[in-house]
């Protein structure tokens, strides 16, 4: 992708989040989304072919640039999965990518399901580090609403426990099988 792709997917990414912490998705309207990102309709659909692509990809992105770009630091003490879970409560607590805007919203139900899809990637990848005997699929499944709905909580809440020790009490409790 070249940097004028690359800067105008940015512009719709930043449009979307913008309105998306605002209004429910189900209220947002592609033209409200080429409005803001000042693109044209032509343009926005050579990027995306529906909305809820564009809902998927941007939730793809924020992992990519959460997740992907650079290495976790590992907490004194911490497993790789306690650092990737407490990386990821840092940048909804620091605002980046408006994430704690938008799962506060009332558009949260459509993003949480895309969000869950791509935090199944991360416990996926530490899933052989949980040694309990129940199906991976369980497992899984157990994880991923677990930790979704406490992150909801969190924010919905002040977001005032310190993302470390979110992640921390998340690990404590599901460690004690």
């Amino acid at each position: 992708m070249d940097r004028r792709q690359q800067k105008t997917r940015k512009a719709i990414f930043m449009a979307f989040r913008s309105l998306l912490s605002k209004k429910r998705y189900d209220h947002i309207t592609v033209q409200d989304i080429i409005d803001a990102a000042d693109v044209g309709r032509s343009t926005f659909y050579a990027h995306f072919e529906t909305k809820d692509m564009l809902l998927d990809a941007m939730c793809q992105d924020m992992f990519y640039h959460i997740f992907d770009k650079a290495p976790c630091p590992l907490a004194k003490g911490s497993s790789d999965i306690e650092a990737e879970l407490a990386h990821l409560l840092r940048h909804i607590k620091n605002g980046e990518n408006d994430l704690a805007k938008i799962i506060r919203s009332d558009s949260n139900d459509l993003f949480m399901f895309y969000f869950k899809k791509h935090l199944r990637g991360v416990f996926e990848s530490h899933a052989d580090a949980f040694r309990i005997d129940i199906p991976k699929e369980f497992l899984l499944n157990l994880l991923v609403g677990s930790f979704s709905e406490m992150i909801r909580w969190w924010v919905q809440n002040g977001m005032k426990t310190a993302p470390d020790t979110c992640a921390e009490y998340f690990m404590k409790i599901i460690e004690k099988h």
